[in-house]
């Protein structure tokens, strides 16, 4: 494994933020049920990208990147919600979205690469069998 994986260090300290938001909802707004989805989600993001990682083949990374990518858009939601029902301010959530999209676009541009060298592999096999007939 490579050091600096930029993906994991942001799921990671994207999660500690939603641990400190989650403690902060139960204790200081007594919000306990969109505050456990979050949560959820939110702590769910890097937790998938740990089981890409260990990932056994390309489609298996792809398979959790993708999940911690859809995990990633729950979390918008959850965010979203408590924003508007006044439960977290303006500021916190601009900075906390801020940080969920930019594991959004990075996810996402994963999710790319890997489908690009899935289809490149298929297109070799492909172009390997019909040299060999």
């Amino acid at each position: 494994m490579k050091e600096n994986n930029i993906i994991q260090d942001k799921s990671f300290a994207f999660a500690l933020r939603i641990i400190r938001i989650y403690k902060y909802l139960t204790t200081s707004k007594s919000e306990f049920v969109l505050s456990k989805q979050l949560l959820r989600s939110g702590t769910s993001i890097g937790a998938n990208i740990e089981e890409a990682i260990g990932g056994v083949s390309d489609k298996d990374f792809l398979n959790k990147i993708s999940i911690s990518y859809k995990e990633t858009r729950e979390t918008i939601y959850w965010l979203k919600l408590l924003h508007l029902s006044d439960y977290i301010s303006q500021n916190e959530f601009d900075s906390i979205l801020y940080d969920a999209n930019e594991i959004l676009k990075i996810t996402s541009k994963i999710q790319i690469t890997i489908k690009n060298k899935l289809n490149n592999n298929i297109n070799k096999s492909l172009e390997l069998q019909r040299s060999n007939s």
